[in-house]
C-alpha cells in the first residue's frame, strides 16, 4: 500500500475506544433522540480538527477529512442509536436509562469509528484523497437514518463506502462478507379485520373476526410455499394477533401484524401482491371489511463485487484466511442497504462473540454485550480498506 499503517497509533487509542464505548453504552439514546450522543461525537471530532457538520438527516454527524493530495472520497460510517430494552447485565457499564440499552452494538461501531477517525486526524499529511466519517442515526427504526443523511448530501462526491456490524455470533478475531444479497429487505404489514361482533352462543347473527383472522393466517402461510420459487429465500412471519377480551363474546375487531423478508426484487413485489390479495379475498368470502397498511422498509444489503473483493485480500492480509470467511445470507436488514445502493461498497461482520467472556448472547438480547477486542479488529480492518482503495483506484478530478 503507497500510505504507510501506523498501528502504534491505533493501539494506543483503543484503551480510550474502551472507555467510549463504556460511556454510551450507560448511556443510550433511542433512534430519533441520539442528541447527547451527536454532541459526543462532534465535539471529539473538532478537537481532532476535522471538518464537522451537525443536523445532517436528524442528529447525524459528518466529519471530513481532507487529505494532503487531491484523491479519491472514501466513506466510513457508523450507527449510533440505542433500542428500547431492559438492560439486564451486571457490570460496571451496564445502561444507565431504564427500559433502553445498545443491545445491537451500535456503541460498539461508534467507537471503532471516533477510533478511526483520531488515527486519520494524525496521518492526513500522508493521505492522498479524503474520508468522510459517517456517524448516523435512526438504524433501527424506519424509514431510517441512512435515507435521510442521503438526502441531505451526505454521499456527494463520495466513491467508495464500507460499514462494519460487530457481530457476536461470530468469534472474536474472524471477519466475514458476501458479494451480492447479504441482508434481506425487510418489509411489515398491519391488518385491521371488522367483522360483527355478538353473543358466543349465536353466531349465526355475527361475522366472526377472530375466524376470519385464523383463516388469513393460514391462507398467508401458503405465499412463501405456493408462490415464491423454492430455490428464492423468502420468510412471511405473523408476529401478532390481537381480538376479543372474553370467552363468550364474537369478536368485532381482530388485529394482525407481520414481517417480509426477501433479497430479490421481484420476489419481494410477488409476495406483497400476494398478501394483498389473500388479505382482501379472504376478508371477503366471510364478509368481513378489512384495512392493511403495507409498509415498504429497508432494500436487501447487496455487496458490490469489486469491493468485497477488496475486502478479502485485505482481511485475509490482516486475519488470515481461515478466519476471513465467506458470509451466509441472513434475514436481519440494515439500512446501509440505501448507501449500497448509490456507491460501491461492502457491509462487513466482525466477529465480536467471546465464550469464555460470556459474551454469548444474540443481538437485541437483554444481557447482549461485545468482546472490544472486536473494536480494534474492526478499526484496522477499515482503516486498511480506505488506504488500499485510496493508493490503488485512479483517480481523475474531472469526476468530481
Amino acid at each position: 500500500m503507497g500510505m504507510i499503517f501506523r498501528e502504534e497509533i491505533l493501539t494506543n487509542m483503543y484503551p480510550t475506544m474502551v472507555e467510549w464505548r463504556r460511556y454510551l453504552h450507560m448511556n443510550p439514546e433511542l433512534s430519533y433522540q441520539e442528541s447527547k450522543t451527536s454532541e459526543f461525537i462532534a465535539a471529539k471530532l473538532r478537537d481532532w480538527g476535522i471538518e464537522v457538520q451537525t443536523g445532517v438527516g436528524g442528529y447525524g454527524v459528518v466529519g471530513n477529512l481532507r487529505g494532503r493530495s487531491a484523491g479519491p472520497t472514501v466513506a466510513l460510517r457508523a450507527d449510533m442509536d440505542a433500542l428500547p430494552i431492559q438492560d439486564e447485565k451486571t457490570c460496571a457499564y451496564a445502561s444507565q436509562v431504564p427500559g433502553v440499552m445498545h443491545a445491537c452494538g451500535h456503541d460498539g461501531h461508534t467507537s471503532t469509528l471516533l477510533g478511526i477517525a483520531y488515527y486519520f486526524s494524525q496521518q492526513r499529511d500522508t493521505l492522498h484523497g479524503n474520508l468522510r466519517f459517517i456517524f448516523q442515526p435512526a438504524e433501527e427504526t424506519c424509514p431510517g437514518g441512512a435515507i435521510q443523511m442521503i438526502e441531505d448530501g451526505v454521499l456527494e462526491g463520495v466513491d467508495a463506502i464500507y460499514g462494519v456490524h460487530l457481530w457476536s455470533p461470530l468469534p472474536v478475531g474472524t471477519t466475514a462478507s458476501i458479494e451480492g444479497p447479504m441482508w434481506a429487505a425487510a418489509d411489515e404489514f398491519f391488518i385491521e379485520i371488522e367483522g360483527r361482533g355478538g353473543h358466543g352462543g349465536v353466531p349465526q347473527e355475527t361475522v366472526d373476526s377472530v375466524l376470519v383472522g385464523a383463516a388469513m393466517i393460514m391462507n398467508i402461510q401458503t405465499i412463501v410455499s405456493r408462490s415464491v420459487d423454492p430455490m428464492e429465500p423468502a420468510v412471511v412471519t405473523v408476529g401478532s394477533m390481537q381480538a376479543g377480551t372474553v370467552q363468550n363474546i364474537i369478536a368485532e375487531r381482530c388485529h394482525i401484524s407481520g414481517t417480509v423478508r426477501t433479497f430479490q426484487e421481484d420476489v419481494r413485489q410477488r409476495v406483497r401482491d400476494r398478501l394483498e390479495k389473500i388479505v382482501v379475498q379472504t376478508c371477503g368470502m366471510y364478509g368481513a371489511q378489512v384495512k392493511l397498511d403495507y409498509q415498504v422498509g429497508y432494500p436487501p444489503v447487496v455487496n458490490d463485487r469489486e469491493e468485497t473483493e477488496r475486502y478479502r485480500r485485505v482481511a485475509t492480509l490482516l486475519f488470515g484466511e481461515e478466519r476471513t470467511e465467506i458470509a451466509q445470507k441472513m434475514m436481519p436488514a440494515e439500512d446501509f442497504a440505501y448507501y449500497l445502493q448509490r456507491v460501491p461498497g461492502c457491509f462487513i461482520l466482525v466477529g465480536a462473540g467471546n465464550s469464555e467472556q460470556g459474551v454469548v448472547h444474540p443481538h437485541h438480547h437483554p444481557r447482549f454485550d461485545i468482546d472490544e477486542a472486536s473494536m480494534l479488529q474492526a478499526a484496522k480492518l477499515l482503516i486498511h480498506l480506505a488506504l488500499d482503495y485510496l493508493s490503488t483506484v485512479e483517480y481523475s478530478p474531472d469526476s468530481e
